[in-house]
């Protein structure tokens, strides 16, 4: 079994609790499922965001998910020039015996534009689509 690192982003469309709660919770969800994971083959996960986002920290959504056990961390992102609002960053560490070269990141919403060179992008509709 190996250690892999697993990247994901979602962008929000505006700052509120339960708006941060679904889309963290649907990225998480996006990770586990592209994967085949489970929450006990996560080491730890460390969000990031914008500053514009105050409204909930990231990782509640995934202690929601059932992520009690498994270290959690936020932190702020880096408030760089011209860099996208609104956005949701995590880094997952995970056991797996995926191949590096099989790992799928998910980078959802407005956010799968930062790193389609890292990514298979796929993309989810608003639910007002």
């Amino acid at each position: 079994m190996a250690v892999r690192a697993i990247r994901g982003a979602t962008q929000l469309e505006e700052d509120s609790r339960d708006h941060m709660l679904e889309r963290v919770a649907e990225m998480v969800t996006d990770v586990m499922e592209s994967n085949g994971l489970e929450v006990d083959d996560f080491i730890s996960v460390i969000f990031t965001a914008t500053s514009d986002l105050v409204a909930e920290f990231p990782a509640y959504a995934a202690r929601r998910l059932g992520f009690g056990e498994v270290p959690l961390i936020c932190a702020r992102e880096l408030e760089i020039d011209r860099s996208m609002p609104r956005v949701v960053r995590m880094m997952a560490h995970v056991e797996t015996d995926l191949p590096r070269a099989e790992i799928t990141h998910s980078y959802l919403h407005g956010a799968a534009a930062l790193r389609s060179d890292l990514t298979r992008v796929r993309s989810v509709p608003d639910v007002d689509e």
